[in-house]
């Protein structure tokens, strides 16, 4: 795992844009997509603002979310409705292009095996995302892979539900799915997420984050993030 630490949030979002354009134009050439999931937050959502503004091949790109909260279509909670606002607005991305975890089903297991399908559609089978973006909760959770939750034991599916946590169910990818990627970029930001990061990067396998692969990962921090990392 590598870790790069910027001045603050805003570095970090537009580090972590720079990367992700360029990992779109270096995957595009090698395999003609690129396949980017995202999960959600305020440095998330700030970094994909300016990817809008970066040169990506976007008829090319296919996004996809790490994990969504079970809640009605347009609702604020939903980290679709801001991936919207901040990337598919803005961006020449075909809308097919744009999967959402169809967590307003009446059906949700039948919901997360769709998605299963259509990573491997996407993705291969089994599927390989280029690129996964990853946060990092003050609990240690990561995706919506939650301490104590069930859904960490999960092994035989690339999308699963979560028990409840902070009021919603959730959707999620999975340990299978998101360490079979090409690349994880972790983006941590604030002083509520030191004690995490530094475990995160010590690689404490007690904590949730601590379980995703560690080879090709690199974390953007800001300065009050990594102040307990032993660099």
């Amino acid at each position: 795992m590598k870790i790069e630490v910027l001045a603050d949030a805003r570095a970090v979002a537009e580090s972590g844009a720079a990367i992700v354009a360029a990992a779109a134009r270096a995957s595009v050439a090698a395999r003609g997509r690129f396949t980017l999931a995202v999960s959600g937050g305020q440095t998330p959502w700030a970094m994909l603002r300016a990817l809008a503004g970066e040169d990506v091949p976007w008829e090319s790109v296919h996004v996809f979310q790490v994990d969504e909260r079970v809640a009605p279509a347009e609702h604020d909670a939903r980290n679709l409705t801001h991936l919207r606002e901040t990337l598919a607005a803005r961006v020449p991305l075909p809308g097919e292009h744009l999967y959402a975890m169809a967590v307003d089903a009446p059906d949700l297991a039948a919901a997360a095996a769709e998605y299963s399908a259509t990573l491997e559609r996407v993705a291969g089978s089994p599927p390989v995302l280029d690129v996964v973006h990853l946060g990092l909760g003050a609990d240690g959770h990561t995706a919506s892979l939650v301490p104590g939750d069930p859904v960490l034991a999960v092994s035989d599916h690339d999308v699963a539900l979560s028990g409840v946590y902070q009021g919603r169910r959730r959707m999620t990818l999975t340990y299978p799915s998101l360490n079979r990627s090409r690349q994880i970029l972790w983006l941590v930001t604030g002083p509520d997420k030191a004690g995490m990061l530094a475990r995160l990067y010590a690689g404490d396998p007690s904590i949730p984050a601590g379980r995703v692969r560690r080879d090709q990962a690199l974390v953007l921090a800001d300065r009050a993030g990594a102040a307990l990392v032993d660099l």
